[in-house]
């Protein structure tokens, strides 16, 4: 029997994950906690419809917990007994299932320490102490599961020092857990795991999965009873690299139908000589960096990043892109089953899968397979028709292994999963081939695929762990020829044709799920092919269009001007194909289309249109993310404490906008703002929404609102998000709603012109609405506007690592440090780190430019390997500028608090000198922690608008010591 907890923070939000786990996974039982919705809105038809009966008590902003079964369920208690008129929420429910009394159980967060949330939690827990110790009074079989929110010892944390102030981990905490195990509990992953780092939640911070920066939070207490009947335990960690996952991962123990005798160490020894049996004595070591588990099952493969161009660049492997299918593959002795990049089985491959059962592994294998013509290159058509012709040779080409005999190897470098890749796999083999990695120029090897007539080349970081599930800028494609899947939405028959059709009438997705015509495609089909095809249309043929505006399919062009009398037939958009083309036109339409297949793997919600991004930008941003990792020598700073002056940033945790509804009308500061396409995904790579964005700007505008009241705005547009077009607009003369307040101006032309100036919440929001991701204030406000409040020292680095920006950062604090001159660090959210000094608009910017000149030049005295006061980008040989002149009128940078319009949706982030050390990093303060940390430190950057400088007598001090 298998029974699981899931803290599954928001069902609504995540439930296509959740059921998707459990058609996976397919537990007996689950608890889950943090349902965060009302019960009205919990999806209990769903969750039947997949298999299991539900009990559960919801609320729409708070926790929520429910028991899942496939027995029927009766409800004992829904609440512990004894009562609290504080904070009290939706947070146990007790069951009668299988048998068995289930206590789910959310246990209060308790933060932040010391306060009364914390003195709440205690309480909460004197009452769980009670009622546990009631139920092994009954001698019925009972478990106590759930989301404790208590790390028990230090083993139960990646860094004990970081959570020594922590509400987690408080000895008060660990204390009462430890008195409730004392009653007769057995904690079950502990007791299997005695002495083994296990993680079930993980850190906020950005990469926090992938460096496993993780906390056991969730717990099983058994009776006695249940304890004896424990089998094994595990954390389905791979759920957490999902894409949109809560940030804790479900955990599940298995219980025997009866009690079982202790296990032997002989049989242990056993399993361990096979895996040694295996791999030659000089590769183990890599083994012990690796996860002892059980085969995880449902995984989905890493994919790559398409970039416009090969590169040289130390620390890549370079690989052929096969053109084939993306295949997973299961080993075992009994068999193995091989499954699509949509877990669809390939059950056609019999060739493949036979042999890879032949290898006697348990193992997860990642590679291509590929029809092969005689001359070496692949045939994809050949590939699938594989089961009505097997005409070409089929290869399976493998390039990855994920795990191997008991062990997860997701969380090796790709590097050290090669070796063990090619220990496993015999070199020569009739189907089964290792696809090589070259250490060579990416830029030679690309051209030596495209002499070869191949699809392109794949460019893998070698220190690259392994992503389920995501797209990753660790892995980059490089397409010699131009390929997109698309979806087929329809086709065409020209006047007087004696062909089945003339062309396809092809589309793809955009993010809310639009089908968009992007043109035809005419060529690439034989008679044989188009017969085919049309026995797939004729059973999807419909009357109605698919595409969201339906196409002229006889548009004539500038290389066919004239009309061919193309009729269309709609289909139903379920069929995708692949096809190659010279280029994109700028109306969006393929130009010389060239059909290729079908792709039977591939979902058509699931196809959008794919752009190229530039190579050079993110093999940049890769080797600064990867210079930065954290090493087991590094700690990451500590979370600041709240400053004496620092306004606390207050929420009343209700967002603004939630549910899903596409189109909101809320009264803000008095005036009726609309919100609009909330689901529209600005951040695509992070699931991040336009309606998060406002939720975001709502939530911490207390605190950004003193850094944007009366100061002129530039409006840094981006309606499309992040990877949309954008654009800046100043004048708003004739956009603002009355009710904005405004500063007049003339250009040049004498031309009146009016800027936005920050306000209040409403326009910030308003600001928000038009597709502002950032907020740009200008230094100075409207009331004086010579007369900046500050002056910005901006550290913007070109081919330097985010270590050399801390660096810098510190040498300028040093350098004002010996001139008495106080300063505020906070992180661009992009690259570099913005240094701000007070002046008290009491100078103007021509002497806040000069005062900034005099310190960079000093800092770049210090740092001149590295550093440039070069303003031209060509000129700077790849060193970090050191920006002065951005002390001018009507210049702007990203304000305090903003959001970036940048993968991983960062935020700019004011920060303690303390915290600008090694170890910090440029995406450690995102949407997705900011409104914590805000909460925690407040507004560390109130000194920025606080007494100014005395310039004169800084200037002489400054002369003094520089000269």
């Amino acid at each position: 029997m298998k029974i699981a907890t899931y803290n599954i923070n928001g069902i609504n939000g995540r439930l296509d994950n959740l059921l998707r786990w459990l058609k996976t996974t397919s537990p007996d039982v689950v608890c889950l906690q943090e349902l965060k919705c009302e019960n009205k809105n919990f999806p209990e038809q769903k969750l039947k419809d997949a298999g299991y009966h539900a009990i559960w008590q919801g609320e729409k902003s708070w926790n929520g917990v429910a028991v899942l079964s496939k027995n029927e369920i009766k409800e004992l208690r829904r609440d512990l007994p004894g009562e609290d008129s504080e904070y009290t929420h939706s947070r146990y429910l007790e069951v009668f299932t299988f048998g068995i009394v289930i206590g789910c159980l959310y246990l209060p967060n308790g933060n932040p320490y010391p306060g009364p949330k914390f003195e709440y939690k205690k309480r909460w827990f004197s009452r769980l102490l009670a009622h546990g110790k009631t139920l092994l009074a009954t001698g019925l079989p009972v478990m106590l599961v759930g989301d404790y929110n208590v790390m028990p010892t230090d083993l139960d944390t990646y860094k004990p020092e970081k959570y020594r102030n922590n509400a987690l981990f408080q000895e008060e905490i660990k204390t009462a857990y430890a008195n409730l195990v004392s009653q007769g509990w057995t904690d079950a992953i502990r007791t299997l795991y005695p002495s083994k780092r296990i993680y079930t939640f993980w850190d906020y911070l950005r990469k926090a999965y992938e460096r496993d920066a993780g906390l056991r939070l969730d717990h099983f207490l058994l009776s006695e009873y249940l304890a004896k009947k424990l089998s094994s335990a595990e954390v389905d960690k791979e759920v957490r690299g999902w894409q949109g996952a809560s940030d804790h991962a479900p955990v599940w123990i298995q219980l025997s139908d009866k009690p079982l005798a202790k296990k032997t160490t002989k049989a242990k020894k056993g399993k361990e000589e096979k895996i040694y049996g295996i791999i030659p004595a000089e590769n183990r070591h890599l083994l012990d960096e690796a996860e002892k588990t059980n085969m995880p099952t449902g995984l989905k493969p890493m994919k790559a990043t398409l970039v416009d161009a090969p590169f040289d660049e130390p620390g890549w492997l370079y690989e052929i892109k096969w053109d084939g299918y993306r295949a997973l593959s299961y080993l075992s002795t009994s068999g193995t089953s091989i499954y699509s990049r949509n877990n669809l089985e390939f059950s056609q491959f019999t060739s493949v899968s036979e042999t890879l059962t032949d290898l006697n592994l348990n193992a997860i294998l990642d590679g291509e397979i590929v029809a092969l013509k005689d001359d070496g290159t692949a045939d994809f058509g050949a590939l699938q028709n594989w089961k009505n012709t097997q005409r070409s040779k089929l290869i399976y080409y493998v390039f990855d292994i994920l795990w191997l005999e008991g062990y997860s190897l997701l969380t090796l470098t790709l590097a050290n999963r090669r070796k063990l890749l090619e220990k496993v796999i015999p070199k020569a083999h009739d189907n089964i081939r290792i696809s090589e990695a070259y250490q060579t120029s990416g830029i030679d090897f690309f051209e030596a695929a495209r002499r070869m007539k191949l699809e392109g080349i794949i460019a893998k970081r070698a220190d690259s762990c392994y992503s389920a599930d995501s797209r990753s800028r660790e892995w980059l494609k490089i397409k010699a020829k131009r390929r997109q899947e698309v979806v087929i939405g329809g086709y065409t028959r020209n006047e007087g044709t004696e062909k089945y059709f003339s062309a396809l009438a092809i589309g793809v997705y955009d993010a809310r799920g639009i089908l968009h015509y992007i043109g035809k495609v005419g060529t690439g089909f034989n008679q044989n092919s188009q017969k085919e095809l049309m026995t797939e249309f004729e059973k999807i043929a419909t009357s109605r269009c698919p595409f969201e505006v339906e196409p002229d399919v006889d548009e004539p062009s500038q290389f066919r001007p004239q009309r061919l009398g193309a009729k269309p037939t709609w289909l139903k958009p379920t069929l995708v194909c692949e096809i190659e083309f010279a280029e994109l036109t700028t109306g969006g339409k393929v130009r010389q289309a060239s059909f290729k297949g079908l792709r039977a793997d591939k979902k058509p919600r699931e196809v959008a249109l794919e752009l190229e991004k530039d190579t050079g930008s993110i093999v940049h941003e890769v080797a600064l993310e990867h210079d930065l990792k954290d090493s087991p020598k590094q700690a990451k700073p500590a979370a600041a404490p709240t400053p004496k002056n620092g306004k606390a940033l207050k929420t009343t945790g209700k967002l603004l906008l939630d549910g899903t509804s596409e189109r909101q009308e809320k009264k803000v500061n008095g005036h009726l703002l609309k919100f609009t396409n909330l689901s529209k995904l600005y951040w695509p790579e992070d699931k991040v929404t336009k309606r998060d964005m406002f939720n975001y700007y709502d939530q911490v505008s207390p605190l950004m609102l003193p850094y944007l009241l009366d100061r002129p705005m530039s409006l840094n547009r981006f309606p499309g998000g992040i990877h949309g077009e954008s654009f800046y607009q100043k004048n708003v003369r004739e956009t603002a709603p009355t009710w904005a307040r405004t500063m007049p101006h003339a250009n040049e032309k004498g031309e009146e012109k009016s800027y936005l100036l920050g306000n209040d919440r409403a326009t910030l929001l308003w600001m928000a609405s038009l597709g502002c991701i950032e907020m740009n204030p200008w230094f100075s406000r409207a009331t004086s506007p010579d007369y900046p409040d500050y002056c910005v020292i901006d550290l913007d680095p070109d081919k330097n690592t985010f270590e050399q920006v801390i660096q810098a950062a510190q040498v300028t604090k040093a350098i004002l440090d010996a001139i008495d001159v106080p300063s505020f660090p906070k992180t661009s959210g992009s690259t570099g780190m913005h240094i701000y000094i007070p002046l008290g608009a009491k100078y103007t910017y021509e002497q806040s430019q000069l005062f900034a000149n005099i310190i960079v030049r000093q800092v770049n005295r210090e740092l001149p390997k590295f550093t440039t006061l070069e303003r031209t980008i060509s000129k700077r040989g790849g060193k970090m500028y050191l920006d002065f002149l951005q002390n001018r009128p009507g210049a702007t940078i990203a304000g305090v608090y903003s959001l970036r319009p940048k993968p991983g949706a960062t935020v700019s982030m004011p920060l303690l000198w303390e915290e600008v050390k090694k170890g910090l990093k440029m995406r450690d303060f995102t949407i997705f922690n900011a409104i914590d940390r805000l909460k925690e430190t407040g507004d560390l950057f109130s000194g920025v608008l606080g007494k100014g400088i005395d310039m004169v007598h800084v200037l002489s001090d400054a002369q003094a010591h520089f000269s």
